[in-house]
């Protein structure tokens, strides 16, 4: 894809955080049935509902801008997320690998968090001001995401793990 302007950069990045979404949708079930810590579990299952959710709200952000929803190989993701993969498989002690999940986990929320705070940035700029509150209630949620996170590993998973 050929990127000419701010508004096909921002079609183009929504594109990419949407095939993002999809792909954390489908990876977060393994987490949670992988977590040894009951409260990680929780976390996982909790942020595979809002991911659902945000799927759905980037689905009005098309609509709203007058687009079809559809999605871009995002690279970024599926390589943190292939790391995870990996992590899962080769970990063998549980409370080391209930510290590498959350800690895959963390990475998706930064690049979530990135992604998002440029893509609300973008579409207050281009006029979208509809998209602008979507987005930027995604972006809250996935930065209480990653401190629930940082909370959990700082109180339980990661001094288990040592």
């Amino acid at each position: 894809m050929s990127v000419t302007n701010l508004e096909e950069l921002f079609l183009h990045t929504l594109k990419d955080v949407y095939y993002a979404e999809k792909q954390i949708v489908k990876a977060l079930p393994k987490m949670a049935k992988k977590a040894g810590s009951e409260e990680l579990k929780a976390a996982f299952e909790q942020h595979l509902t809002e991911s659902k959710e945000h799927v759905t709200r980037l689905e009005s952000v098309f609509e709203a801008i007058g687009k079809k929803p559809s999605a871009v190989k995002c690279d970024a993701i599926v390589g943190i997320l292939h790391e995870a993969t990996e992590l899962m498989d080769e970990v063998e002690d549980p409370e080391t690998l209930d510290a590498a999940m959350l800690a895959a986990a963390q990475a998706v929320e930064h690049y979530e968090i990135a992604r998002y705070g440029t893509l609300a940035a973008w579409a207050g700029i281009l006029g979208h001001k509809d998209a602008v509150k979507t987005l930027e209630a995604t972006l809250g949620e996935e930065k209480a995401t990653d401190d629930k996170l940082s909370k959990l590993g700082k109180s339980s998973v990661n001094k288990k793990a040592a």
